[in-house]
């Protein structure tokens, strides 16, 4: 069986590539850190690094390794914090997987708000996950809900979702921009121009799916810079350095610096469900749901 110590010092070994850098921010000297790296070795009957006097780099396997690892230290924590409200009686605790979008767009921030005011005190524990960590934290139980982009499937033998938003996106460019006084776009006015694209975590693919998207409406865009998430492509976009593609709700009284447009011939939004178990709903569960399904706006 594995040992969750020996995952967390592997963690923290392949993180700094370092065993005295690891050793130093685990609190242990290096000796007996070095001597559980090779034990879990040992156990497994794998070479996780591959070694030399300045550093350690994973191994291929060492890689595949470490995320599924991390995955499972994730969900220890997240069991550890359960059994922790289920041991001073919080049956009313909450356990709350989410993307960031559920941030962004105040969906998230509201719904937990007004259950605050509804139920003080309450505990809560928020984790920001990928939505098949989300969905393997529900069926396991140590999530109560989960507020992701794509459902689970329809036939889902555990699971059941409901629309909980479609945040269209909107075209971004600069103020001074040329285009910025025209009223109306048509796709050849943007064939060709500077863009900013934003990533998408969940979806290793996603500048392929910007780009056919675009031309799916008529343009090509020259994607010159990729932003992390909307706020950075907002700051380039101010900047002049490009247009972008923004969801609605990120432009309430961000927009400095910056004109707005709609773009009716771009059928393209961000999409946001909320999903839950089918079984033994806990009624705190359930009005929180309610909550979220309502837009956590009224209270």
């Amino acid at each position: 069986m594995l040992d969750l110590r020996q995952l967390r010092y592997f963690v923290a070994v392949a993180e700094a590539e370092h065993v005295g850098r690891a050793a130093e921010s685990l609190h242990i000297s290096q000796s007996p850190l070095s001597r559980q790296i090779a034990q879990l070795e040992q156990k497994l009957g794998l070479t996780l690094f591959e070694r030399s006097q300045q550093r350690l780099r994973l191994t291929v396997d060492g890689r595949v390794f470490l995320t599924e690892a991390k995955a499972l230290l994730r969900h220890a924590d997240r069991l550890e914090n359960l059994g922790r409200r289920l041991g001073r009686g919080e049956e009313g605790g909450l356990c709350i997987g989410y993307a960031a979008h559920a941030m962004h767009t105040g969906i998230l921030p509201n719904a937990l708000r007004v259950l605050n005011q509804r139920n003080p005190g309450i505990h809560v524990a928020l984790y920001s996950l990928t939505p098949a960590e989300q969905f393997e934290g529900l069926r396991q139980r140590s999530l109560d809900i989960a507020l992701v982009h794509e459902p689970p499937a329809e036939d889902d033998p555990d699971l059941v979702s409901a629309p909980l938003l479609d945040d269209p996106l909107l075209l971004v460019l600069p103020a001074d921009h040329p285009l910025a006084g025209r009223k109306e776009l048509a796709p050849a006015d943007l064939d060709g121009l500077p863009w900013v694209a934003v990533e998408n975590s969940e979806d290793p693919a996603w500048r392929d799916a910007f780009i056919a998207s675009c031309m799916a409406s008529g343009f090509t865009p020259d994607v010159r810079f990729e932003a992390a998430e909307p706020l950075t492509a907002l700051g380039l976009v101010a900047s002049g350095l490009g247009l972008a593609l923004i969801q609605k709700s990120m432009l309430r009284g961000a927009t400095e610096g910056v004109a707005v447009r709609e773009l009716p011939w771009h059928h393209a939004c961000v999409r946001l469900f909320a999903a839950w178990h089918r079984i033994d709903l806990r009624s705190v569960v359930a009005a929180f749901r309610s909550l979220v399904l309502g837009g956590g706006a009224t209270g």
